[in-house]
């Protein structure tokens, strides 16, 4: 199959976590997929039982009518019968459920951070690095069931590995240093209490730059032999929270393995146009990467939304003082990084065949 197909009849999903944030957003990004259709919503103890309107504070825009009539279904695959489940769940749970799910002969796409790093777990974003999805053959043949696990990225390495994909591919990364000003909403609701946050920043994230710099290796290393081939590079970040709704913003720092000017990677950032199999997918944003030479730009306010919430824009491309170039990237967190991720990964496997017939 080619990226440019359509199903003959759209595919019954479940969503996991569906009450919280990222489970909302789902709920809004499937709500009228031309491919998908959401047929169950799973959560946790305290809203089993209850219609979806009830159960879920909404948060943004207006829940569509038909998911608020659904009765929230207990996180259990003997319950849930819909053969592809979008995982919103929490890290503290989505082990052992999506571990479940999976060896129920469910399809998981998970946002939480439980089993991105497994040697057989594709981690995906399908402009930079979709022939990872191969990893399910490995993974089925050696975890011996029908089911698979598909990750998408931590929201900041989603962001900061589209701006560098170019990059590593054209140049070859040496070294990357990055400090992050993520927004709010990352934290999930009811996230940052508001006099930690407001007039503030937080220099400090649980887990998150670990999480950040061991993704980022395999997020832009080659699919070889059934496994990542990792690339060599040295990685540094440091991540903030700021009074941001939306929208976490980058600041990179690169050298490569030849001399690379602002110009060079201007070009390359530009000619980009990511793995062939990611276009036309319904989710797909018309450019993946949007270069401005807007010096105040990217700004959340101005950019968050950007090929709705899957655009990622670079700016400030520049030469720096110690490295090669410095630049500014910035992408919606909950769109691009989380639950967009998630369904244009799903979007990518039924392209390529990976789903069957619906």
């Amino acid at each position: 199959m080619t990226a440019q197909f359509k199903p003959a009849k759209r595919w019954p999903v479940a969503i996991l976590g569906a009450t919280g944030a990222v489970g909302q957003t789902f709920v809004r990004l499937l709500a009228n997929h031309p491919w998908f259709e959401i047929a169950e919503v799973a959560a946790s103890e305290r809203s089993e039982g209850k219609p979806y309107a009830e159960a879920a504070k909404w948060l943004e825009g207006t829940m569509p009518e038909a998911i608020g009539r659904m009765t929230v279904l207990p996180t259990d695959p003997a319950r849930v019968s819909a053969p592809i489940v979008f995982s919103a769940l929490d890290s503290s749970v989505a082990g052992t459920a999506e571990l479940a799910f999976a060896k129920a002969g469910k399809l998981v796409l998970s946002n939480a951070k439980n089993f991105r790093m497994e040697p057989d777990v594709p981690l995906v974003i399908p402009e930079v690095n979709a022939s990872h999805l191969q990893l399910i053959d490995k993974q089925r043949r050696e975890r011996g069931w029908t089911g698979a696990i598909v990750t998408n990225a931590n929201c900041a390495a989603t962001v900061a590995a589209l701006a560098l994909a170019p990059l590593e591919q054209e140049f070859g990364i040496d070294k990357l240093f990055m400090m992050t000003m993520q927004a709010v909403s990352g934290a999930g609701y009811p996230g940052v209490p508001s006099l930690d946050i407001l007039g503030n920043v937080i220099p400090y994230i649980a887990d998150e730059e670990p999480k950040f710099e061991k993704e980022m290796f395999k997020l832009l290393g080659r699919y070889e032999n059934d496994s990542i081939v990792l690339p060599s590079m040295k990685v540094s970040a440091q991540c903030n929270r700021v009074p941001v709704e939306h929208g976490h913003t980058i600041a990179i720092a690169a050298s490569f393995h030849t001399r690379v000017t602002p110009a060079m990677a201007i070009d390359a950032i530009r000619a980009w146009k990511g793995d062939p199999s990611s276009r036309s997918l319904p989710s797909s944003p018309p450019q993946a990467i949007s270069l401005t030479d807007d010096p105040s730009r990217p700004q959340p306010r101005r950019d968050v939304n950007a090929g709705n919430g899957m655009t990622v824009t670079v700016g400030r491309v520049r030469e720096d003082t110690i490295l090669d170039i410095r630049m500014v990237a910035m992408g919606h967190n909950t769109i691009r990084g989380a639950a967009g991720g998630s369904v244009l990964n799903a979007e990518l496997l039924a392209a390529t065949g990976r789903l069957g017939s619906a």
